[in-house]
Parts: structure tokens; C-alpha cells; sequence
């Protein structure tokens, strides 16, 4: 069996939500305050037997108006579904047998927590509520107030199984077959597991005691309890000679201790105080500490480690208990039947290769059936990359609005089937920096690494942060957008319908009639010669157009003018040499074209008369001295950008623009500082990201 999803009713962030889930692992991510730890927090008010099931006002969701707050008291409610799983355990149906809604091959049972008033206080409090005018100014704060000060402590929970509106109460004895364990972000690992006067501890040495006889499978039951029971004699007597030694060498000592109680008047009807004991194997236990010993011998106490070390130390412990919690040999009728696992931050303190190898190790923990269901919530780009798209679930609030996207089901084709090729395509992609995606709340996707590289700091010569309006700029490594917007389309179900802007070139094309294959071509080319060409543009710049889609827009330079990235800088900043980077091959070429369109009275002849003779500036030459349409300005800003975009490497580059962009930055309001033009199509995608 397994927790097929949950249902939760005005509960912190979740005002009605309802969140499905794996027979297997669930790794719950999202950007800060999304709900994730409400989430877990919410499962464990239904399942978790260990922790305190009252709740306060800050508890109810703060969504509710005051009309719903007078019309009724307040009510938080909680309902799990627990289904038939893969695999499936003998006491499973048992366990779940009194609260089951469907009975047949894919058997449903429901549990749910209820926090509410009692029916004989909320005539008192609709009376109370009444009193508050709608118009009051803080008529919501009075509500609120109202609740916590004279109705709160009256509030009571009940954990009904079956449908809720029988109001059967889940017995107890049912209850306890789940063993729920919660991790939380905030941990003290070194006061939970250090000694063995903790519980963690002391239960686990108990149950692994004598392992080495508990699993030896030519032995029977009987023979092993015979010789374990001998050892525990061994013990004993071998205890009783210490507590005796001990004995004799205080027994001097003892007499002198003793004698206070003859004057203190303990001591009365010939009785007085005296020592005596014996030492158990539990008790012998919180001598032990745990310690790292090395391969060479070295021996260094636990609390020496750093933190993260310990927290994987702490974690194995938690599995091994979770063990012992199931062992019927053990536990007997007190065994454990479903054990759940759930870890808040499993990347607290560990460093990123740390957090791969535990989440492939929980996976591997929960093939071995020692962990039935686990529920993972993280920030981490490693821990996504680690998992499958079918494992990970995604939280997102915009405007106090709670969505939850399921990426494994997401990926459709038009007729219903999975779309098997951008599923592959995006899972293969998802790594460690680029499923950043998945938690920003907004994304940019764009080609290449230029534009990943130098996007922030477009934004900022705009006096924008992309960085504080949680923009993630993810390069997509080409064209391959509509992968990534499966996962994000708001139209449809499932999706995570987060503001997503894709930057796309307009990359013109042509071939020659009527067999040609398309080959680039410089903007001032296009639909230059009908006859004798056919003209594309890249399909992509004209989809999702501004408006047209409720959380989906692509931004692209004009068709005619636009042609890269690159070219598009050199467009809007013909003059500008600091975007003459070292790594740019003919930069004494193009320093030569901004000079003399900087100079008056120049033409595009003379830019022309400039270029070094090649086949590629002679086919420049020829096309912009046949552009009818074109201004003299345009020309000469076509012929420089041309030039830059020839001549530039796209990694190197961008890397050396962006050192020159940030310097150049850096001396605004100073003489020293020269304009730069954002080109227009970027700048309204990062206007729209940071609104």
C-alpha cells in the first residue's frame, strides 16, 4: 500500500488543494514559502502518532474572507488515501481494513484529520463574529482576533477513518502500524545520536545486539533465544563480579558516607541506608559513544565531524531504527506495518556530490522494502538531477495561490499519448544547474551561452535585477523550446504555470528556387530577390506573442532587421568599442567602421571601401549596395554588425563582454561611463520578467 495523494482544507498556504503521489519516492520542490514544509507537515497531522495534533489560528489559512469566517467557524481538514501498491505486504489490507471506501483489486481506504469548533460553541461564535461590522476598518484582524482570544481553546481534532461523513474515529491500534518518521531542516544530530543514553541510539543497539545470531539462518528461533539468553547469563555474572569488586573497594569508604545517616536520623528501627545493584545491557549502553575510526588507526569522537557528516550518520541511524520498528521477531504484535520516511533539506550541509549519492541510496533503500514511502523536500538542483521527472512533484504560490505540477504527466502529444521524445529530452537535460528551472519563479530560456551570460547584466544597465525577481536564465542549447514548455504550459493540466519568457533569433534564411536547401542569410538579404529565392525565418519567434497566452511569451528582433543575438548588440551599439573584446578576430577592422560611422558625412560606400577583401564581405558588399529599402544609417549599422558577428567566438566572447559590460557599469554617473543600448526585444522580456 501507499499514500496515493492527499486533500487539504485550509491548512497554512493551502486554501483547497489536492496533491497526488509515488508508490515510492517524492521529492517536493519549489521556491521559498511555495508550502513544501506545510506539506509534510500537513501528512504528519494524519499518520504521525508521535506528534501533538492541536494546532493554532496562525494554522488556518489566511485566504479565507470575512464573509466565510462569519458564516462559520474555521475548519481544517486533512484526508489522506491510502491504495494498493506494487507491492504489497501481508498486513497491509488488515491494517487499513476499518477505514477502506473501495474494496476490490485496487483497494482504497481514507483517513482524515479534522480540527474544528465543537457544534456546542458555534452559536456563541457566529453571535461574536455578527458583532463586527463589514466595513470596520481591520474588520479581517477583529475576525482573527475574535478566534484566538475566545474560541481557539475550545477547538478540538478527531481522525476519522472511512468517509469522513460516517465520523468513525480511526482506532488506535491501526494507527500505530504506521511508523512516520520527519526529519526536519532544523536538527540537533549531535544531542539525538551521540550517546547512548539517547533513544535513537539505544534502540538500535538493543534490536542489533546478538545480530549475528538473530540472522543466521541455519539456527531455529528456539535456538537462537537459547543462545541468546546464555549470553545475557554471561553478562550477568560477569556484571555481578564488577558490582562486587566495586563493592569492596568502597565498602571503607561506604561506612564513613553512611555514618551521616545516624546523626541526619535516617537511620531509625534498626534499618539504615546501604548500596547495591547490578548493571543491565541497557544500562550499558550510554557508556557507548560514537566515534569515526580511520583506516589508519585514528579514532576521533563524533562530535568532532562536521555537520553534514554527522546528519548522514544521524539519517542511517533513522533507517536502522525504521528496521528495527518492522521486525516482527522482534515487536511481535507491536511491529511497525507501513514505514514512511520524510526529510526536509537532505542537502543541509552536504556538499553536491554528497546529495546525489543519498538520494540514489534512499532509492536503493526503498527497492530493499526497508522504507515503504519516502517524501523529500528540497531546494537542490542535485538532489532533482538524482531522481526521475516521474518522482518529483512541484510547488508554486503566486499570489498566495498554491499550484502543484506533476512532470511525469505532462509530457502529451496532441492525441492523448505520451510524448516519449521530450520526456527523454528533458530528463537527460535536468542537470544539476540547469533544473534550476524548476524552482525559480520565473524562467528565461535562451539559446545559447551568450544571452545565459550576459542577460543579468542587460537587466541591470536597465536598473533591473533579474536575480530579485527570482528569474532563473536557463540556455536551452538551441531551438528546443517547446521540450521545457511542456512542463510549463498554464493552459494545461498538470504543468507548473510559472511567467516564462523565451528569448529566440530571428535567424533569417534562403535557398535558391526550386531545389535549394536553406542556408543563413544576413537580414538586409531577406526578400531581397523573390525570383529567384525563398525566404524563412526561425517558426519559433512568432509563437506566444505578448498577450496571447496567460503565462507563456516569446520575444524576437523584427523581421528584416534581425538576425542573432550578437548582431542585434552591434545594431543598437554601432560605436560602442568597449564590445571589441581581445578574442575577436579582425576587432582593428571594426574599430575602423565605428570611427568613420561616427564621423559626419560618411556613406556606406565608405564603411564598404573599408571591409579586406574576402568572399564573405564581398557578398556583404553586394547585397547592401542592392537594398532599396534600407536607409543610409541602417546600412551602415547593418555592415558593422555584419562584421562583429563574423568575427566573433560565442563562448570566449561572452565572457570577455561580460567582464567589459560589468567594468563599464561599475563607472556609471563618472565621465568615464559609455552607454549601452539594450536592444529593444530584450529589453521588453526583461521588463515583463520584472514587473
Amino acid at each position: 500500500m501507499y499514500i496515493s495523494k492527499i486533500q487539504i482544507n485550509n491548512f497554512r498556504n493551502f486554501k483547497q488543494k489536492e496533491i497526488d503521489f509515488n508508490d515510492g519516492i517524492n521529492v517536493i520542490i519549489g521556491h521559498n514559502n511555495a508550502g513544501k514544509t506545510n506539506l509534510i507537515k500537513a501528512l504528519s497531522l494524519v499518520i504521525d502518532t508521535q506528534k501533538s495534533k492541536r494546532l493554532e489560528v496562525d494554522d488556518f489559512n489566511k485566504n479565507l474572507t470575512l464573509a466565510e469566517l462569519k458564516a462559520a467557524p474555521p475548519k481544517i481538514s486533512i484526508a489522506i488515501t491510502i491504495k494498493k501498491g506494487n507491492e504489497e505486504e501481508p498486513d497491509d489490507l488488515v491494517t487499513i481494513s476499518n477505514w477502506l471506501t473501495k474494496l476490490d483489486n485496487s483497494y482504497e481506504a481514507i483517513l482524515t484529520y479534522e480540527f474544528f469548533l465543537p457544534e456546542k460553541k458555534q452559536e456563541d461564535y457566529i453571535k461574536e463574529m455578527a458583532l463586527i461590522a463589514d466595513d470596520a476598518p481591520k474588520a479581517m484582524d477583529q475576525a482573527w482576533k475574535v478566534l484566538k482570544h475566545n474560541f481557539i481553546r475550545f477547538y478540538t481534532y478527531k481522525i476519522w477513518g472511512g468517509d469522513p461523513i460516517n465520523q468513525s474515529v480511526a482506532d488506535n491500534e491501526s494507527l500505530q502500524k504506521f511508523d512516520f518518521q520527519f526529519l526536519d531542516a532544523i536538527r540537533d544530530v549531535e544531542r539525538d545520536m551521540l550517546t547512548g543514553r539517547n533513544t535513537l541510539l539505544r534502540e538500535v543497539f538493543d534490536f542489533f545486539m546478538d545480530y549475528e545470531i538473530k540472522i543466521d539462518g541455519s539456527k531455529t528461533t528456539e535456538q537462537k533465544h537459547q543462545e541468546i539468553k546464555e549470553r545475557k547469563i554471561l553478562f550477568s555474572e560477569k556484571s555481578d563480579v564488577l558490582i562486587t569488586e566495586l563493592s569492596g573497594r568502597i565498602d571503607a569508604g561506604k561506612q564513613e558516607i553512611l555514618s551521616y545517616a545516624k546523626n541526619t536520623g535516617a537511620s531509625f528501627n534498626k534499618a539504615e541506608p546501604n548500596f547495591e545493584g547490578s548493571i543491565s545491557e541497557n544500562e550499558m549502553y550510554s557508556v557507548l559513544k560514537l566515534i569515526v575510526e580511520y583506516e589508519t588507526g585514528i579514532k576521533i569522537p563524533a562530535t568532532h565531524n562536521g555537520l553534514g557528516y554527522n546528519n548522514l550518520i544521524f539519517m542511517s541511524l533513522l533507517l536502522a531504527k525504521m528496521q528495527v520498528n518492522t521486525d516482527v521477531d522482534y515487536l511481535d504484535t507491536n511491529a511497525k506495518v507501513f514505514t514512511m520516511l520524510a526529510i526536509e533539506e537532505p542537502e543541509a550541509h552536504l556538499h553536491p556530490a554528497m546529495q546525489y549519492k543519498f538520494l540514489k541510496f534512499l532509492s536503493e533503500n526503498k527497492k530493499e522494502k526497508k522504507v515503504r514511502q519516502i517524501f523529500v523536500t528540497t531546494h537542490s538542483t542535485h538532489i532533482t538531477s538524482a531522481v526521475s521527472l516521474d518522482e518529483i512533484i512541484c510547488l508554486h504560490n503566486e499570489n498566495g495561490e498554491t499550484n502543484v505540477g506533476y512532470p511525469k504527466s505532462v509530457f502529451l502529444n496532441e492525441n492523448g499519448t505520451e510524448n516519449i521524445k521530450s520526456k527523454k529530452y528533458v530528463q537527460r537535460f535536468l542537470d544539476a544547474t540547469k533544473s534550476d528551472m524548476l524552482f525559480a519563479q520565473k524562467v528565461l530560456f535562451v539559446e545559447g551561452i551568450a544571452e545565459q551570460l550576459l542577460l543579468s547584466i542587460f537587466a541591470n544597465y536597465l536598473d533591473k535585477s533579474l536575480e530579485d525577481h527570482h528569474v532563473a536564465v536557463i540556455n536551452v542549447g538551441g531551438r528546443y523550446f517547446n521540450h521545457f514548455l511542456c512542463l510549463f504550459d498554464g493552459e494545461k493540466e498538470n504543468t507548473i504555470p510559472k511567467k516564462i519568457v523565451c528569448l529566440t533569433d530571428r535567424d533569417p534564411e534562403r535557398k535558391e528556387k526550386p531545389n535549394g536547401k536553406f542556408k543563413k542569410c544576413y537580414p538586409f538579404e531577406y526578400d531581397q530577390d523573390l525570383t529567384k529565392f525563398e525566404y524563412q525565418t526561425n517558426p519559433n519567434a512568432d509563437s506566444f506573442q505578448s498577450g496571447t497566452h496567460p503565462n507563456i511569451t516569446f520575444y524576437s528582433q523584427p523581421i528584416g532587421t534581425g538576425k542573432t543575438f550578437e548582431y542585434e548588440i552591434l545594431i543598437n551599439n554601432p560605436t560602442l568599442d568597449i564590445l571589441l573584446t581581445d578574442s575577436i578576430s579582425n576587432s582593428a577592422e571594426i574599430k575602423d567602421l565605428m570611427i568613420l560611422y561616427s564621423t559626419a558625412g560618411t556613406t556606406p560606400q565608405d564603411l564598404l571601401d573599408k571591409l579586406n577583401a574576402s568572399t564573405e564581405n564581398q557578398r556583404i558588399i553586394d547585397s547592401i549596395t542592392a537594398n532599396a529599402t534600407m536607409s543610409e544609417d541602417e546600412k551602415k549599422k547593418a555592415i558593422i554588425a555584419a562584421r562583429y558577428l563574423n568575427s566573433v567566438g560565442k563562448g570566449e566572447n561572452a565572457l570577455e563582454l561580460c567582464y567589459a559590460l560589468q567594468e563599464n557599469l561599475r563607472k556609471k554617473g563618472t565621465a568615464d561611463f559609455k552607454e549601452f543600448v539594450v536592444p529593444p526585444y530584450i529589453q521588453s522580456a526583461i521588463e515583463e520578467l520584472c514587473q
